[in-house]
């Protein structure tokens, strides 16, 4: 596939009662700084609410920042929406405090890479880059 035609389309969203976005924020600007559109849902969103936005944003991906322990529930959750919304080309990527075993759980639902906190963004936008160019026509 060639490169895209428009700019990469990603929603950044905060899942939960986890109030701290400090990390959703700096990946949101730097997924901006690497040239790509980026819808940031704030704080206290439900998993219905990130479909729901995603789908009316026409994104290629979605990224969730998870630092409350709930990503055994909200991911799953998440991919559940998408496949009942029949999102199947759309990235569902994340990161926060996740133990490497849930990762492999996650990863065998349908949940794309996630990275732990200190990744690096230019990594996180290379992955969301790579996987929209060979996932997604536009």
């Amino acid at each position: 596939m060639s490169e895209t035609t428009r700019p990469i389309r990603v929603l950044v969203a905060k899942v939960g009662l986890d109030g701290h976005d400090r990390g959703a924020k700096v990946i949101a600007t730097a997924l901006r700084d690497a040239g790509m559109e980026v819808i940031y849902t704030g704080l206290r969103q439900t998993p219905e609410m990130v479909v729901s936005a995603a789908l009316q944003e026409d994104v290629d991906a979605i990224g969730v920042s998870i630092l409350s322990g709930a990503h055994m529930t909200v991911f799953p959750k998440l991919i559940a929406l998408m496949k009942e919304k029949n999102m199947h080309d759309v990235l569902l990527t994340g990161g926060g405090i996740i133990p490497d075993e849930d990762m492999d759980s996650l990863s065998q639902l349908g949940v794309g890479k996630l990275f732990h906190p200190g990744a690096k963004t230019s990594d996180i936008a290379a992955y969301i880059h790579d996987w929209v160019k060979e996932h997604r026509s536009f």
